[in-house]
């Protein structure tokens, strides 16, 4: 009798009155409510157990009249059910009340609710159980009512499972059967890394709630924006633990994703750090395009414009999977077929050039490549590669300002050729070479001659004894850190992808980025 006296009649009708209320109504406070009062109700759960438990299911019955009205209403509420402690012991409770030849209603009505909390995410997934396919007894209004009740329970580890399930689950209309509050609460929960769900379930989440997918790319973009980032690889990391690159190898994500990153790139006016996050971010979905083992997917190439399809292949080659002999020969190559496209007559329209444009900063890699290659190519060359460099630096320049600047930048390569043999130079021997007859040097056209000029510091004989004092000197009064860093933090990747470890450039790199963030 000792178990008997552990539940008072007042606790009982307490509970009951509450597992009433709460199955009359649906709105955010009654939500709350549940959510408020689950420790308590698992304590009052596990107390009917500890009595239960020594009782056949008719001595339970006369001994709580009203146990099936409460455990069934608890039953069908989806937070209890979805709280793994309440949820294990209800069961605890129902499986007192089981019987493999139910006698009486209660009896009969414990069977079927058991079934009913086992199977509340077998019946999303679709599954079997017990040999019955069970997706035809789950209604697209249940499933909204569930996904609903949700809301406040997302952060639950427990409640994942159901989570999921949710997300992966397709009702037989074309209208979504999720609630909008559902998808918006998981896609702000998971931004703010509350909660971890497969790939399959955000990649779901994505294609039927387009808000959730522009909110996760802003949200990406300005982190990468707003973060102060000592690498390239740490930027990758960020972008890959989004999870957008991965969700990008379905062709529909991609389209949007590349359309929010196209239109930062027009309000920013192409600053360098947007070029470079669109470039590392096509780095990264091809590296998930690749891992992916769907027997059927698109080819890389499907997923950009389809009237340059030759220039997108050439584009797709990453300079590290070449000899690094042949770069010269496939920038010529690709430079080709960008000027058959600016100079066709027929295609002069400012969207045509643009996205000729946005196209080659998805592969910016071989603009880096490209002033390698005019510091050791022959003079011959060098118009081709400083061509290609304008364009990439200002693609929307006519004919004549282009003329312009590749005559001032052909100027000040042909100082620094000059140059890149001496093994002893001065910061004045530099600031010479990179100077302007003219009063004012386009900001494109300054963007080119300081890619020039890290590069000879780099890579020419005696650029790298005055590396250091130069950037102390010169680049940091300029007010050009951030742009310097980030041509330095792109070269270093690049470095590191071509495997380089211990050639001078590469430790000359990792000191000038070294220098920057400490005056940083």
């Amino acid at each position: 009798m000792a178990q008997d006296n552990a539940v008072p009649k007042l606790s009982f009708q307490y509970w009951l009155d509450k597992a009433v209320e709460w199955g009359q109504t649906t709105t955010l406070e009654s939500q709350q409510d549940v959510c408020l009062h689950l420790p308590k109700l698992q304590e009052f759960l596990q107390q009917i157990y500890e009595s239960l438990k020594h009782m056949n299911s008719t001595t339970a019955i006369q001994r709580f009249p009203l146990i099936g009205q409460l455990l069934g209403r608890l039953c069908w509420n989806p937070f209890v059910v979805g709280y793994d402690e309440s949820q294990k012991t209800l069961m605890w409770c129902l499986c007192c009340l089981y019987s493999n030849e139910p006698q009486n209603p209660v009896e009969l009505k414990a069977n079927s609710w058991i079934l009913i909390v086992l199977s509340l995410v077998t019946e999303l997934k679709g599954n079997q159980f017990n040999g019955l396919n069970v997706q035809g007894r789950v209604s697209d209004n249940h499933v909204n009512v569930v996904s609903l009740f949700c809301v406040p329970l997302i952060t639950l580890p427990d409640v994942t499972p159901l989570l999921e399930a949710l997300l992966t689950y397709h009702g037989g209309g074309s209208q979504e059967v999720l609630s909008s509050e559902f998808l918006e609460a998981v896609n702000e929960t998971f931004l703010k890394k509350k909660i971890a769900l497969s790939e399959s379930a955000i990649l779901s989440l994505w294609l039927r709630h387009l808000p959730s997918l522009e909110k996760a790319t802003l949200h990406l973009f300005g982190r990468l924006i707003s973060t102060q980032t000592s690498s390239l690889e740490e930027v990758a990391c960020i972008i890959r633990e989004s999870l957008l690159p991965q969700a990008a190898c379905h062709p529909p994500i991609f389209r949007i994703v590349d359309e929010i990153f196209k239109n930062a790139l027009l309000e920013t006016g192409g600053t360098p750090e947007v070029m470079t996050i669109i470039q590392v971010f096509t780095q990264c979905f091809v590296q998930a395009h690749q891992k992916d083992n769907k027997q059927h997917k698109f080819p890389l190439k499907a997923y950009f414009p389809p009237h340059h399809q030759h220039l997108v292949i050439a584009l797709l080659k990453h300079p590290f999977d070449l000899p690094a002999t042949l770069w010269s020969q496939h920038l010529k190559y690709i430079t080709d077929m960008f000027k058959a496209i600016i100079e066709d007559k027929s295609i002069r329209s400012y969207t045509d050039l643009f996205e000729s444009w946005f196209l080659f900063v998805h592969f910016g890699e071989w603009a880096d490549i490209a002033v390698e290659q005019l510091l050791k190519s022959e003079d011959e060359s060098a118009d081709t590669f400083l061509w290609l460099l304008a364009f990439y630096y200002n693609p929307h320049s006519d004919k004549e300002q282009r003329t312009q600047i590749l005559v001032e930048a052909r100027a000040v390569y042909d100082r620094l050729m000059v140059l890149f043999s001496c093994t002893t130079l001065s910061i004045t021997d530099l600031q010479a070479a990179a100077s302007t007859k003219t009063d004012k040097r386009q900001p494109c056209t300054k963007h080119l001659v300081r890619h020039l000029l890290i590069s000879f510091l780099l890579f020419s004989s005696g650029g790298h004894k005055i590396a250091q004092e130069f950037i102390s000197h010169v680049i940091l009064a300029s007010n050009t850190t951030n742009e310097v860093f980030g041509l330095l933090i792109r070269t270093a990747y690049r470095f590191n992808q071509l495997g380089l470890k211990n050639q001078r450039a590469v430790k000359l790199v990792n000191e000038l980025l070294q220098e920057l963030r400490f005056t940083d």
